[in-house]
Formats: C-alpha cells, sequence, structure tokens
C-alpha cells in the first residue's frame, strides 16, 4: 500500500512570464490592503511565511528556491502556480529567468525594479475589470471581505474531523470564499480535494454502487494515490462500508498531511433522495468518527450549497446540522463604498452607496454588476436605476431567474404577493416564509417581514400586474 510519489523537483527559478504575473498580483494586493504602499522584505517574509533569506533568493537571478516554496508565493497573493511560471534548472531553457533582480537591492525595499504601472497592467490609464461572472478570482483587488466569516472558515479547517457547511442563496460568493478558503489550506501544506456534484453524470448519481466507486477513485486521483479500488471493495460488506474502509485504511492512513474535501454545489444531491440519504449519513459517521480516531481526524468537510434546495433534504439524515454553519451576509455599506473605491470610484461624501443599496440592498453580485456598468459602461447611477425599475435593466436575468421560480411554485407565490402587499397576518405559513428567505427574496425588519429590497418589491409588483 504505498503512495504513488512524485518526485519533489528542486532548483527552480521563475520565468519572465512568471516574475510579470508575481509583480502584478503584488501590486493588485498592495493597493487593495495596503493603500498602494509597497510591502517592505519583512511584511512579505510574514506574509508568505518563509524567511527573508529564502525570500531574497526567490528574487535572485542567480539562485534557486525548491518548487513549494514559490507555490507558497504565489498562494499568498492569491495566484494558482502555473507550469510557465517557473523554468527547472535541469532542462535545457532554464536561461530564461528574471534578469538582474536583486541589483541595487534594499532591505526596506524589496523591488529594486520598476513595478508595472497601471496602463502596463489593464492596458490604459483606468482600471478595465471584466464582466462579474462567477468567482472574484484569487488574484483579483475586488474581493471584499466579510468579517468574521473568512477568519471563522480559516481557523475552522485547521481544527481535527471538522465539518464547515457554507450556506446562502445563490451568486452571494460561496465560491470566491472556497478558492480562498483552498489557498489557505495549500499554504498549511495540506492536501485538498474539490468536487463540483455538477461535474457528476446523472447516471453515476443514480446508481448508487457506481457513485461511491468512483467517488473514491476522484478523491485518490486528486490526491495522487493510485485508485486500487477492487482491491478493497467487498460487496458483502457493502457500499458505505467499503467506502469508508477504503477511506481509512487506504488513503488516510498513507496521507500524513490533513486533508481538505470540499463539496462544492451540494445542492444537487436533492434531486436524488436515495443518494442524499446514503452519502450524507456517510459524512455524519466520518465527523463522529473524527471525535475520537487520529486517522479520520486528517479528513476536513466543506459542504457548499445553496439555500433555495436546502428545505427539501432531509434534515434529520443530511451533514447540514452538524458542525461549523455558516450563512454569507450581504454586503454593509462600508464594504460597498470599499469595493467603489477599488474600481476607482470616490463614493466617501455623497449619497450614491445608500441610492444603490436602497435599490439592490448589499447582494454581493447585483452590487458587482452594478459597478461594473458604472465603470466600464459609462452608466450613470441615475441610469441604471431608473432603468432597474422600469424593466430589471442589467438585473433582468436574475430577476427571471426569481420569477420562474415563483411561477412553478403557486403557494410560493401566493405567500409573496402577501409579502409585498404588506399584509403580515396568521394566514402567511411559516415553511413558505423560510423559502423565501432561502431564495433570498425577503427580509425581517423586527417582526414583520418584507421583500429585500426595492428592485424585488418593484419588479415583482409589475410581475403581479401582469399577469391578474
Amino acid at each position: 500500500m504505498e503512495r504513488s510519489k512524485a518526485t519533489r523537483r528542486r532548483g527552480v527559478m521563475l520565468t519572465s512570464a512568471g516574475m510579470k504575473r508575481l509583480q502584478s498580483a503584488i501590486f493588485r494586493v498592495e493597493k487593495a490592503e495596503n493603500n498602494g504602499n509597497r510591502f517592505s522584505l519583512e511584511q512579505l517574509s510574514d506574509r508568505i511565511q518563509i524567511s527573508t533569506k529564502t525570500l531574497t533568493r526567490l528574487w535572485s537571478s542567480n539562485a534557486s528556491v525548491d518548487r513549494k516554496t514559490l507555490k507558497l508565493c504565489f498562494n499568498a497573493f492569491y495566484l494558482e502556480l502555473r507550469r510557465e511560471d517557473y523554468t527547472i534548472l535541469s532542462e535545457r531553457n532554464y536561461t530564461e529567468t528574471f534578469p538582474g533582480l536583486l541589483t541595487n537591492l534594499d532591505k526596506k525595499d524589496i523591488y529594486a525594479f520598476e513595478l508595472p504601472s497601471v496602463k502596463e497592467l489593464y492596458g490604459h490609464s483606468e482600471y478595465s475589470w471584466p464582466y462579474p461572472d462567477g468567482p472574484v478570482p484569487l488574484d483579483s483587488p475586488l474581493y471584499i471581505e466579510r468579517p468574521p466569516i473568512e477568519k471563522l472558515v480559516y481557523q475552522e479547517i485547521t481544527q481535527p474531523g471538522c465539518v464547515i457547511r457554507i450556506r446562502s442563496p445563490r451568486d452571494m460568493g460561496k465560491s470566491s470564499l472556497v478558492l480562498r478558503l483552498l489557498a489557505f489550506a495549500q499554504k498549511q501544506r495540506y492536501h485538498t480535494v474539490k468536487l463540483d456534484c455538477h461535474e457528476i453524470d446523472s447516471l453515476c448519481m443514480i446508481d448508487l454502487n457506481h457513485f461511491f466507486r468512483f467517488f473514491c477513485w476522484r478523491v485518490a486521483k486528486e490526491l495522487d494515490i493510485n485508485p486500487n479500488i477492487d482491491t478493497y471493495w467487498d460487496k458483502e460488506m457493502g457500499r458505505k462500508l467499503s467506502c469508508s474502509f477504503y477511506f481509512k485504511n487506504y488513503l488516510l492512513k498513507q496521507i500524513k498531511h490533513p486533508v481538505v474535501l470540499v463539496l462544492e454545489q451540494a445542492d444537487r444531491f436533492a434531486e436524488y433522495a436515495e443518494l442524499a440519504q446514503e452519502f450524507f449519513t456517510l459524512l455524519r459517521s466520518w465527523h463522529e468518527e473524527g471525535r475520537r480516531d487520529p486517522i479520520w481526524q486528517r479528513l476536513r468537510i466543506v459542504v457548499v450549497y445553496s439555500t433555495e434546495v436546502c428545505a427539501s433534504l432531509d434534515i434529520n439524515s443530511s451533514p447540514f446540522n452538524i458542525g461549523l454553519p455558516l450563512r454569507l451576509p450581504e454586503f454593509t455599506e462600508e464594504q460597498v463604498r470599499e469595493l467603489a473605491k477599488r474600481h476607482g470610484l470616490d463614493w466617501s461624501y455623497g449619497n450614491e452607496v445608500t441610492r444603490l443599496m436602497s435599490l439592490i440592498g448589499g447582494h454581493p453580485a447585483l452590487v458587482r454588476i452594478s459597478l461594473y456598468y458604472l465603470c466600464s459602461q459609462k452608466m450613470t447611477l441615475e441610469q441604471l436605476i431608473q432603468e432597474a425599475i422600469a424593466n430589471g435593466g442589467i438585473y433582468r436575468h436574475h430577476l427571471w431567474r426569481h420569477w420562474t421560480t415563483l411561477q412553478e411554485q403557486p403557494s410560493l407565490m401566493k405567500t409573496y404577493t402577501k409579502v409585498l402587499a404588506g399584509r403580515q397576518t396568521t394566514s402567511v405559513n411559516p415553511v413558505e416564509i423560510y423559502k423565501l428567505d432561502s431564495l433570498g427574496l425577503v427580509c425581517y425588519e423586527g417582526d414583520r417581514i418584507k421583500p429585500r429590497c426595492d428592485l424585488y418589491r418593484t419588479y415583482f409588483e409589475k410581475q403581479l400586474s401582469a399577469v391578474h
């Protein structure tokens, strides 16, 4: 039962392409997190968690470091190390390194070379951000922390045998948080495995034995271990016990560092009730075993799901009522103002933040879309608000998705109609309110339930008046 070991490559140096990527990332982080001031050698050392001596070697044109050190450096600035970022000294092209980085190096200032200008980084004198579709990249300065969420998740993942549940309505930033959690785990030298549940074939989800074997195979491959499943699979023992035996006595036994297993978009299991029952019960048993078994304590599980479907799962047999629960909140006024600043907008003194949040609240995806159009498409805030009230404007795809969900569930539509009308009566079904809250369509103001933002109120009132 030997793990297939990859040769540890020592003696690597940054290529010019790798140096340029790293330069740009450091520049962005300095602007976003250090008020635009350059990091000192000591600050960089603390951030990357390597010595100043090793850091000096990293920038040198005639000295090498090992690949793991280089990976730490890139992770510290929200980058993933790519093969084109470094060259191995034994290779023929080892001479392609970034020249002369240590010329006149001063310990007070790690940068003896010129940092790229904004124009060099983005092609012109103003920032040009990509359309905000999907998670915020690791190297982007546009990620806004929501204390204490990040601190809690980083602390918890260091706890033996932990389970973390990251939940919220869609587009609230779960995937962006997961990217940073994985980078943090890798910085601790943990093994990481991320399984996007929407990548699993439907046929695999229907055949339970096939699913459990696939699950074991996928984790083994991600850990760079020969799957060798047949040796540990016993039909007489059953699929769940076989899966547990395989993890404990084959995978975890030969892994010395903790393994962080992320199940992203786990709400997919809601479509397969039998599989959800079997799989989530198994995860629960592993978590309970981790309370006493040192081998199971090496496994840390992160379950990520949208709250839109969580009510359809059996709460007594799912892992959604164990471990640390984290529901991502909306942005605060201060966080929206900071994100606007990172887009190049000075909203420190006017009422722009108040006006935007009156329309859409602090919904992260809607705020990002708003700032993209204000900065890249040259819309004014007045135009944006008027178009949104008239026909949904730049938010129409987000609104259409919610409208479709309401149409598919008449009882939910009826309850939301009451909420829009401000009718707080005993006839409002609390289960339906829970579902509306899971969708992110309502919020609480004391004991009063109301639409989450003016955009929802205006748009859905208009849609309902059209169908009645």
